[in-house]
């Protein structure tokens, strides 16, 4: 059997025309000169090589579609009828509400958490509810790379960014709703430290977290999007940008001259860290202000995520993030999305295997997440045991921005008198609605009537992965997340037992 989709994808809207499929292409096993064009293959000989990344993004959001042969659904959870682990109280006293969600990591400037989670870095869709429902929640959150490209006020002279307003708007979508649990953290790839984001971020607009990127917004390699017109290649390069063909290149000027110009495109920069220049770069960002550190890594080679890991160690990261095929947002080139990197599953037990190497020699690990297509409740609890207490969260990043999205609008509808049929028999109101509201006035008080029903969806959401998450808990008998181990986890396959015993 294959496991990669056929020519038919959410990423370009391409479908086959017919039912009858061949598995090794993904093709139409019929393909006819009658076709009206409508699969992967159609596109591409119209739109050519525009369709390596996806061209629905913009409104929507975009992530693997591949058909993994391992992922956390080859287990089930585990449970026990006796005795009661991370708890001082007796079995007639506990309930599930005391399972401790509460997580705390940083080296040098400690960062509590309500849930062990992370909204990992995104800045498109509904990103101010996104960060606010964050803060709500009580969890940290990142800003997504490239965030100076959505900013129409930015003031850039001699090179570098010197007035960065977006900066400000993000920062006023969180901080309001922060309580001192979680950190607003800004993600910097290689042109960002480049035009000296984060410098402004610190100095100017009160940041005091940066996340370093080990790949850009496409993982392995950088981001390419296609310009436009001879125009818009230069203005792109007065930014600082690489732009391939070069529009200054005297051969490229003439062929714009006579009308023969080739497809222009902005190329992100990778970023070539090594042991020494990282150092006296994280060594920079400290003597500016920044508070904590952060690493973002994908699924690359076992060698490089191991000395990733080990970077974080020396230069005391207070976290580092992996993130595993199966997840996307639609930065990725298409193909990327499906058949890059580890599954999700894998990496983190290569990751977990690494830490027991590294943990042997007596270093300091960082706090790690794992993220990658999660979505429920029951999938962070698995990742959390097959984490065996190394991996100390889980990111959630398409489903928050779903929950922010859908939050708002449902909202809107109910206050237009419009409600959801689905909704219709819990009420009239968004305070009869939305369940969670009451938790919400129970922190901030009655002023919580009036947030953001986006931002009440991400608070909604994620509260609710919190308490399936206290359930699974409460049936294992271990009342703290710490004691959580593949002791938990039951193999349903030869693969996910294989993987268990690695």
């Amino acid at each position: 059997m294959s496991y990669s989709p056929t020519l038919t994808s959410g990423f370009t809207s391409g479908r086959n025309s017919s039912k009858f499929i061949s598995p090794p292409s993904g093709m139409c096993s019929l393909c006819t000169e009658d076709c009206n064009g409508t699969c992967e293959i159609a596109l591409a000989a119209v739109l050519g090589a525009r369709t390596v990344y996806p061209i629905t993004t913009g409104t929507n959001q975009i992530a693997s579609e591949k058909n993994y042969p391992l992922d956390f659904s080859h287990f089930n959870i585990n449970g026990r009828a006796f005795g009661a682990l991370g708890t001082e109280k007796t079995l007639e006293e506990i309930t599930v509400f005391d399972v401790n969600l509460k997580t705390e990591y940083g080296i040098k400037n400690r960062i509590k958490m309500d849930l062990p989670l992370i909204l990992p870095a995104l800045i498109k869709l509904n990103w101010r509810d996104y960060f606010g429902g964050a803060a709500m929640a009580g969890v940290s959150c990142v800003v997504g790379e490239d965030a100076r490209n959505n900013d129409p006020n930015l003031v850039i002279e001699n090179g570098k960014i010197t007035g960065f307003p977006y900066l400000k708007e993000i920062m006023d979508s969180y901080a309001p709703y922060y309580r001192g649990y979680g950190q607003l953290i800004l993600q910097c790839n290689a042109d960002d430290n480049l035009m000296g984001v984060p410098e402004i971020a610190i100095e100017k607009y009160g940041y005091k977290a940066i996340e370093i990127k080990f790949g850009q917004a496409a993982k392995g390699v950088q981001p390419l999007k296609r310009l436009k017109n001879y125009e818009m290649a230069l203005e792109k390069q007065r930014m600082g940008c690489i732009v391939h063909p070069d529009p200054l290149d005297p051969g490229v000027r003439e062929a714009n001259e006579r009308g023969e110009c080739p497809s222009f495109y902005s190329c992100g920069r990778f970023p070539v860290w090594t042991e020494e220049n990282i150092k006296i770069h994280i060594d920079h960002l400290r003597e500016l202000g920044a508070e904590n550190i952060y690493f973002k890594m994908a699924g690359f080679d076992v060698a490089d995520l191991e000395r990733v890991l080990r970077m974080a160690c020396v230069n005391e990261i207070d976290m580092v993030t992996f993130d595993g095929a199966g997840g996307g947002s639609g930065y990725s080139p298409s193909k990327m999305m499906n058949e890059w990197s580890y599954p999700t599953v894998v990496l983190e037990k290569k990751i977990v295997e690494i830490c027991k190497k590294i943990e042997i020699e007596g270093l300091q690990l960082p706090a790690i997440t794992i993220t990658g297509g999660f979505a429920s409740e029951d999938q962070v609890f698995k990742a959390l045991a097959l984490g065996e207490g190394y991996i100390t969260s889980v990111g959630l990043c398409r489903a928050a921005m779903a929950a922010a999205m859908t939050g708002k609008k449902i909202g809107d509808q109910i206050k237009a008198g419009n409600i959801p049929e689905l909704f219709e028999g819990f009420g009239s109101t968004v305070e009869e609605i939305y369940s969670d509201l009451p938790d919400l006035c129970s922190i901030y008080g009655k002023c919580a009537k009036e947030f953001s029903t986006g931002a009440i969806g991400v608070f909604s959401y994620l509260n609710k992965i919190g308490f399936g998450i206290q359930h699974f808990a409460a049936l294992n008998r271990k009342f703290d997340l710490s004691l959580l181990n593949c002791e938990d986890l039951i193999p349903l396959t030869p693969e996910g037992e294989n993987l268990l015993q690695l």
